[in-house]
Parts: C-alpha cells; sequence; structure tokens
C-alpha cells in the first residue's frame, strides 16, 4: 500500500490526482512494449522490405546495428521516464522541458504515430489471418468477398480491431494479464518457428550466404546498394523495434513507474532485438527457393516478392509446419494490436486532459473500470479511416498503402522521440533526473539518438521504388512513397493550426490538483 501511495505522491507532484487503476506490475509494464515491439508482427510482415531492399546482408548485419542505434534512443527515454512517470509519457517531457509549443506538436507526431501503428500491426495480421483460413479452407478463398483477396484481408482487419478494442474497453487489469500471456506467447512462440524452421526444410543457406549475399530488387541500380537501397531495407528493424514509449504511456496504471517504465522502455527493446536477430537468420536459413522468393509473378509467387510467407511455404510446404507457424504469428500479431490500442488510447486521454484534442473533454472521460472508453473507441475508428486505401490494389497486386502507413508510423512516433531527447540534451545539467539515470552519458548517448532519429526520418519518406520518383519515365502514383506527403501534410496542418488557434489557448499540461 505504502508503494501506491509512494506513487500517488509523485504523480501530485507532477500535477495529477490518481484517475486510472494502477493495477500494473513492472513485468506487465515491460509486456506491453514488448508486445507492441512484438517480433512476431514486424519481423513477418516487414520481412519483405529488407528482403528486396539489400537481401540477407540487410538482416544478418543491418539488424544488429540498427538495434544497437534503437537501444541507445530506449536509454534516452528510459531516463526521461523515470525523471516525469505520467500517462502524457513523451509530449509531456516536451511541453516540461521546451514549453507549451513543443510539447503540442510531439503530443500530435506521437498521437499520429500511434494511430498508423494501430492501423499497420491491425493490418498486417488481417493479411495472415487470411492466408491461414485461405490455405485450410480453400472455398473460402474463391467464395468470399467475390475472393478479392484485397477486400478480404480488410475485412478481417476490422474484425480483429472491434475483438482487441472490446477487450481494452473491459478491463485494465484484464489487459495487463493479456500482456503478460502475450509476453511468453512471443518467447516460445519465437522458438518454436526457429526450432521448425531448423528441422523441417530439406535443406538450407551457408552461414556465408546469410552474412554477404546481397538482394536489389528496388529497381535502383546497384551502384547505389550502400547509400540508397541498402538503408531502405533498414526499415525492417526501425518499425519492428518501435512502440517502447508504451512503458511510459502506462505509468500512471504501474506499481513504482519511475523505475520500472523505465526498465520497460530498455529492456523491451534488448530482448526483442536479440529474439528478432534469431528468428530472422532462420528465415534467412531456411530461404534456399531464392527464384521463387525473389519472383514477382503470382503465377510463380502468390505471396509477393521478397515475403516472408514465400519462404516459409517454399521451405515448410503447405502443410501442418506451415499453418502452424502461421497460426502462431497471427496470434502474437492480435496480442500486439491489443497492446497497441492501449497506449495510443492512453496517450489519447492524457493528451485531452490537457486540452490538445479537439473534443477532448469526451476522450478524457473513463468508465467503471477506470478505462478511457472513447478515446479507445477513438483510436480504433481512426486506425481503420487511415487505412481505407489499402482497398486500392496496386497493378503489382500489393496494398501499396500498407508501408506508407508503416513508414508514417515510424517518422510520426521517431520524430516524436527526437523533441524530448533533444531538448534533454540542450538542458545539460539543468535536467531534474530521476531514480534511473545515464548520468554523464547522456551527452554522446542523446547526441547519437537525435542524428540516428534525423537520418531514418529522411531515408523513409525517399522513394521506394524508381516509379514512384517524379519525373521518371516509369512514374505511376501506385508506387509513390505517400509518408512524405501525410507526414508534411500533418506538419504543415500542425504549423497552420498552432498559429491560427492553438498559440491561443494551449497552455501544455493542465493539473488536475
Amino acid at each position: 500500500m505504502s508503494n501506491l501511495q509512494d506513487d500517488e505522491k509523485r504523480l501530485a507532484a507532477l500535477g495529477y490526482k490518481q484517475e486510472l487503476n494502477r493495477s500494473w506490475s513492472g513485468f506487465s509494464n515491460f509486456a506491453i512494449s514488448f508486445s507492441i515491439i512484438s517480433i512476431l508482427a514486424g519481423c513477418f510482415t516487414t520481412f519483405a522490405q529488407a528482403w528486396n531492399n539489400g537481401g540477407p546482408v540487410a538482416i544478418s548485419i543491418g539488424w544488429p546495428l540498427i538495434s544497437l542505434f534503437i537501444l541507445i534512443i530506449g536509454f534516452c527515454m528510459s531516463e526521461l521516464a523515470s525523471a516525469y512517470p505520467t500517462s502524457g509519457g513523451i509530449y509531456w517531457w516536451a511541453a516540461k522541458m521546451g514549453g507549451a509549443k513543443a510539447g503540442f506538436y510531439t503530443g500530435w507526431l506521437n498521437l499520429i504515430g500511434l494511430f498508423a501503428v494501430v492501423a499497420s500491426v491491425g493490418y498486417g495480421a488481417g493479411s495472415f489471418l487470411n492466408i491461414i483460413l485461405g490455405a485450410q479452407w480453400p472455398s473460402y478463398a474463391t467464395s468470399f468477398m467475390g475472393g478479392d483477396y484485397i477486400k478480404q484481408q480488410f475485412v478481417l482487419f476490422v474484425l480483429i480491431i472491434v475483438f482487441v478494442t472490446l477487450i481494452n474497453i473491459y478491463s485494465g487489469h484484464l489487459l495487463a494479464m493479456i500482456n503478460n500471456i502475450s509476453v511468453w506467447w512471443h518467447v516460445f512462440g519465437a522458438a518454436l518457428v526457429i526450432g521448425i524452421l531448423l528441422v523441417v526444410p530439406d535443406s538450407h543457406q551457408s552461414v556465408s550466404w546469410m552474412f554477404t549475399e546481397k538482394i536489389n530488387n528496388s529497381g535502383f541500380s546497384d551502384s547505389s546498394y550502400w547509400l540508397y537501397v541498402l538503408p531502405l531495407g533498414f526499415l525492417l528493424t526501425q518499425y519492428t523495434i518501435t512502440g517502447f514509449d508504451a512503458s511510459a504511456h502506462l505509468s500512471e496504471e504501474t506499481h513504482s513507474a519511475h523505475m520500472t517504465a523505465a526498465k520497460g522502455i530498455w529492456k523491451s527493446i534488448f530482448y526483442s532485438a536479440i529474439g528478432g536477430y534469431i528468428l530472422l537468420m532462420a528465415f534467412l536459413y531456411a530461404a534456399t527457393n531464392t527464384d521463387v522468393i525473389n519472383s514477382f509473378d503470382p503465377a510463380v509467387n502468390p505471396f509477393g516478392g521478397g515475403s516472408v510467407i514465400a519462404v516459409l511455404y517454399t521451405s515448410l510446404g503447405g502443410g501442418l509446419a506451415f499453418k502452424t507457424v502461421m497460426i502462431i504469428t497471427t496470434v502474437g500479431q492480435v496480442f500486439c494490436v491489443a497492446a497497441c490500442v492501449t497506449s495510443c488510447s492512453r496517450m489519447m486521454f492524457a493528451f485531452s486532459r490537457d486540452g490538445a484534442v479537439p473534443g477532448g473533454e469526451r476522450w478524457k472521460k473513463v468508465n467503471k473500470h477506470r478505462v478511457p472508453t472513447n478515446a479507445v473507441l477513438a483510436s480504433a475508428v481512426v486506425a481503420i479511416a487511415i487505412t481505407l486505401p489499402a482497398l486500392y490494389k496496386s497493378p503489382t497486386g500489393a496494398p501499396t498503402a500498407f508501408y506508407a502507413v508503416v513508414s508514417v508510423a515510424v517518422i510520426g512516433l521517431y520524430l516524436a522521440f527526437l523533441v524530448p531527447i533533444y531538448l534533454r540534451l540542450k538542458l545539460g545539467n539543468k535536467f531534474v533526473q530521476g531514480e534511473w539515470t545515464n548520468g554523464n552519458k547522456y551527452k554522446w548517448m542523446n547526441t547519437i539518438a537525435v542524428a540516428e532519429i534525423a537520418i531514418i526520418s529522411i531515408y523513409f519518406i525517399l522513394p521506394f521504388s524508381p516509379a514512384g520518383t517524379p519525373g521518371n519515365k516509369d512514374f505511376t502514383w501506385t508506387a509513390v512513397n505517400y509518408a512524405p506527403i501525410l507526414a508534411g501534410g500533418t506538419l504543415i496542418f500542425l504549423w497552420i493550426w498552432w498559429h491560427l488557434s492553438v498559440k491561443k489557448w494551449f497552455t501544455g499540461p493542465k493539473t488536475t490538483i
């Protein structure tokens, strides 16, 4: 009980009364970030991005390299989470250190990034579930929604969002339990997938191939491989290992959050990086039929060029082993969506509490279970709305909008991370540290973190293929990377909104006591 009182005192010192149910343990706090990172989601759904832009090198060398940079970002954020354990998380830190304007921009980038994460993970889960149902019941594939797989996976995506929304509304305590289960599902599930890929295939790739093979299916020239194509493949790592700010957003529901939320952030990154690497190397080890995997011809490879499902199907066949792996990843992805909705809704709750979201009174209400129901519903509705373009099928057969949403998620979240990390660097010794700190190491850590985020944000707004490059003779709007349009448009809108209206009434975080 004394811990609870200490937590309430810390929250009161930051200006807030305890409104949410503080029932989460330190493990549950770690679990939500681990579930959102979800190696069973990101490693599967964006594998093609790395395979087609760099090949095995983008994974075997790129994953540990980028993971190290992300871990440094995590350490920077852990320090901030310890100093300011509130549901507002990132934007609250930014407002505290840089004023209302910094808080406003950071909050909206964070919220938009979280909406995009809910959308992209949910859509990925829908597409995998669609393949499972088609493999088990061939009549489903040809009859449901007229056999149009783009429509099929969109409907399944909506059903998954509805399912996890209901779970989120029901109980905060139930959610904590589900996230705890999710951790072990990811650990044992990933171990089983790795075991299947080691034992079942008749042949395997050599270790030297896994570390040296370069693949460029991007359409760009091989001369641009190291400086352009390969970094595009790093989206796999950068997208998978994100959303770890959830530990901060659940601070007001976690015991001893000033320590446990800080540890939840960096530990979720560290363990996901190791587990994800072993899983991805198992994929490469089993990827022997490279001609089929590389093919973009639906008659040869119906799963899409570079798809992990093509790797699994060619190495395992379409039988029990294949179906088992697909079920493991899909369930893991559903766990991930549930955690994403939780994180997004808590961010929206906190941001609305401070008056930064239109209709804020509605979004900050909590139900009898002390869950912000309306914020949960809004997170779900917005996620569905921004995924509607995925109903449009590009000439390659891929829902181009999916990767755009993924890029927006990465850019939005990491730009939101950048602001408080930079502000903490700027404050130097004036920053009042919490119990968990980086000491003097913050100087080089925060500098590296800011530089890494700036660089990856530039790469992820660049064209993913020559056909998406303005001025190219083969230019087509279906190949365009919409991330810069969406991210740039958002920033312009926020700038106009701030200057015309927001600066007159938004003063930063509001206290509730």
